[in-house]
C-alpha cells in the first residue's frame, strides 16, 4: 500500500526584538523560529520573544513563511522582507554626540498611544494553510542545501589540505631517508679510509725501521 503523506504541520508567527529590528517569522514551532533568527539561546524562556495573533503580522509573515521579515525596533509599521534603520537612528547619526545626549537627557520618551482593539484574528482556510506550510517547507529545504553545500566546500578544502600535507610529509620523509643512506654510505666509506691509513701507517712504521737500520749498518 502507498504511504500516506507526512500532514503538513500548522504554522504559527512568532515575534523578537534582536538590534535595530523586530522580527517576526512563520515557523511550525520555536524552535524552528529560533533556528531562523539565528538566536544562541531560548528567546522565548527569556521573555524576548513570543507567539502573537496580531492579524497584520500573521498576515505578512504567512504570505513568506519561513522568511524572516523586520520593522525597524519600537515601530508599529509593516513588517517587509528588508527594512531600514530606525528613523531617530537615522536623523542621530549627523548630529554631534553631545547635541544627542542633550536631547535625550531633555526629552523623556513618550509612550506610544495604545494600539486600537485588535481585530478579530483572521482565520485562513485550509487551503492557505497547506500553501503556507508547503512553501515554508520549502524554505527550510532551501537553507538545508544551502547547509549541505557549506558542508561539502568545507570538507572538499579539508580533503584538499589533508591530500597537500600527506604529500609534503611524504616528500619529507624520502628527503630524510635518503639523508640517512647517504650518511650511513659516508661513514662507511671513512671507516674503511682510516683502517687503510692505519694499515699503511703501520707497513710505514715497520719499512722506515728496516731501512733506518741498514743505513746505521752501512755507516760502520
Amino acid at each position: 500500500m502507498p504511504k500516506k503523506a507526512k500532514p503538513k504541520r500548522k504554522l504559527k508567527t512568532y515575534q523578537t526584538s534582536l538590534g535595530f529590528y523586530d522580527q517576526a517569522i512563520a515557523a511550525p514551532s520555536m524552535k524552528a523560529a529560533l533556528d531562523a533568527w539565528g538566536a544562541r539561546s531560548n528567546l522565548f524562556h527569556q521573555g524576548a520573544a513570543k507567539e502573537t495573533d496580531d492579524p497584520d503580522i500573521v498576515a505578512a509573515t504567512m504570505e513568506k513563511p519561513g522568511v524572516v521579515l523586520r520593522r525597524p525596533v519600537g515601530s508599529d509599521g509593516p513588517f517587509t522582507e528588508h527594512s531600514g534603520l530606525p528613523t531617530d537612528l537615522a536623523d542621530d547619526e549627523g548630529k554631534p554626540k553631545k547635541s544627542r545626549a542633550k536631547s535625550k537627557a531633555k526629552s523623556k520618551p513618550t509612550k506610544r498611544p495604545a494600539k486600537a482593539a485588535k481585530q478579530p484574528s483572521r482565520k485562513l482556510d485550509d487551503q492557505q494553510a497547506r500553501k503556507a506550510a508547503a512553501a515554508f517547507e520549502k524554505e527550510e529545504r532551501r537553507r538545508e542545501a544551502e547547509r549541505r553545500k557549506e558542508e561539502a566546500a568545507r570538507a572538499k578544502e579539508r580533503a584538499r589540505r589533508d591530500k597537500a600535507v600527506a604529500s609534503a610529509q611524504a616528500a619529507l620523509d624520502e628527503a630524510r631517508r635518503e639523508h640517512e643512506s647517504r650518511s650511513e654510505a659516508i661513514e662507511a666509506e671513512r671507516a674503511a679510509l682510516d683502517q687503510r691509513a692505519e694499515a699503511e701507517q703501520s707497513r710505514w712504521d715497520k719499512q722506515r725501521m728496516k731501512l733506518t737500520e741498514a743505513v746505521r749498518r752501512a755507516r760502520e
